[in-house]
């Protein structure tokens, strides 16, 4: 009995841990302000999947198709952002 209750929390944590680590939604989506900071993104965000850099302009991407947040930085500052999938 005790070895089924063990697999049953380690099969609940699993999938709570699944769903609840996705930063990638649209809840996290709207709260992308123009201006916000570089770092409070990456804070929202996690870690981007991709960057691309041009002097003072950074493209970033989270996550990939079919579901992505991509947002565009001038100076380390929020200036455009968009979503597709979420």
């Amino acid at each position: 009995m005790k070895i089924q209750s063990a697999r049953a929390f380690i099969l609940l944590a699993a999938c709570l841990a699944a769903t609840g680590c996705d930063k990638l939604n649209r809840e996290n989506y709207d709260k992308l302000k123009m201006g916000m900071p570089y770092p409070d993104v990456v804070q929202l965000l996690g870690e981007p999947t991709r960057c691309d850099a041009i002097l003072i302009a950074k493209n970033c991407t989270w996550g990939k198709e079919p579901k992505s947040i991509s947002v565009n930085f001038v100076d380390d500052q929020v200036i455009l952002f968009s979503s597709t999938g979420l």
